[in-house]
């Protein structure tokens, strides 16, 4: 086989999962004679992880690190490893095995039979905890109810990334970057390969409650103006039934000839209208923040260490942080 496959790995804190998954890559890979490529991204680690993956890659010429000068998140590693991966394809993969790595050569099956991009479906998610299944189930058909980028459900990163589809996602400039939906927004010829995911190996996520529910935010308004043109609508039934409850009260005013005071109602319906604008201004204030992130520019990553050093360093691609065409 002499196709290369690149696996883009990032990792923050993670020096108990690495030493699992290389064994784990080792026995899905065995026998098989397929070229590979181990490129972890480091993801400003305060543990060991950084020292460890140093030496590793001094050991065994598969493994390539990319470090960065701080935690840019999981989307920039992402976006950092496909920019510097070297493979004919590339597999975004989860260094804690909940990624099964025995469904990758599947993933190659697939793609070698002319699939560009070939993803993986968590049919099975009992390991995690019931919130998280909950919320995720919730999460995608929400997302595909106001986008029209269509999310497979119950998929992650783990996929495997024909050369050509991962240069198509270097020409997507956005700092906003949501991976899941820039996969899905690409096309290609693609097909789903249903697994079961398993429990984490070892060590313990990163994904807390509040990191998840930002990470759902940043996905619907990165894809998605419906939360915008909403309170246009909202805004018009409001103002209809204002309207009317006017005339329902000049009319019994007329009839009855007595007023009410109604301050109880009167105060009901401020405090309702005064919520209703401050909640459409902080959503008119999530897509103003994003415009203001890309119009900054600013890179999406900083790469301050790379083991082995490149013989000539790719100065453009280390500088800018920013998605660029394989070469």
């Amino acid at each position: 086989m002499d196709s290369l496959i690149s696996f883009i790995i990032p990792v923050l804190d993670e020096e108990e999962a690495i030493p699992h998954f290389l064994r784990a890559v080792d026995l899905a890979f065995a026998g098989t004679g397929q070229r590979l490529e181990l490129l972890f991204v480091d993801d400003g680690s305060t543990d060991g992880t950084l020292t460890l993956l140093a030496g590793l890659a001094a050991a065994d010429p598969r493994i390539r690190v990319l470090s960065f000068s701080r935690n840019f998140g999981k989307e920039a590693a992402l976006t950092a490893g496909l920019a510097h991966a070297r493979g004919d394809a590339a597999v975004p993969v989860d260094v804690d095995l909940q990624d099964p790595l025995e469904l990758v050569p599947r993933f190659v099956e697939q793609w070698r039979l002319g699939y560009d991009v070939v993803y993986g479906v968590r049919a099975d998610r009992r390991s995690d905890n019931p919130l998280k299944r909950h919320s995720a189930r919730l999460f995608y058909r929400f997302f595909n109810l106001l986008s029209d980028t269509r999310l497979p459900q119950d998929t992650g990163d783990f996929r495997l990334l024909d050369r050509r589809v991962v240069a198509a996602l270097a020409q997507l400039p956005e700092r906003e970057r949501f991976m899941k939906g820039l996969f899905a927004w690409i096309g290609f010829r693609a097909i789903g390969l249903p697994f079961e995911r398993p429990a984490r190996v070892a060590g313990r996520t990163k994904w807390r409650p509040w990191k998840l529910w930002n990470f759902a935010l940043q996905g619907v308004t990165s894809f998605s103006t419906v939360p915008l043109r909403v309170w246009t609508y909202v805004g018009a039934v409001i103002a209809l039934f204002a309207f009317l409850y006017a005339a329902f009260i000049v009319l019994r005013t007329l009839v009855l000839g007595i007023d009410l005071p109604g301050y109880p109602s009167l105060m009901a319906v401020v405090l309702f209208l005064s919520g209703v604008q401050i909640l459409s201004l902080g959503i008119i204030g999530e897509y103003l923040g994003r415009l203001f992130k890309e119009a900054k520019q600013r890179p999406l990553y900083i790469i301050a260490e790379e083991y082995p050093p490149p013989a000539v360093p790719d100065a453009p691609r280390l500088a800018a942080g920013v998605p660029q065409p394989w070469t």
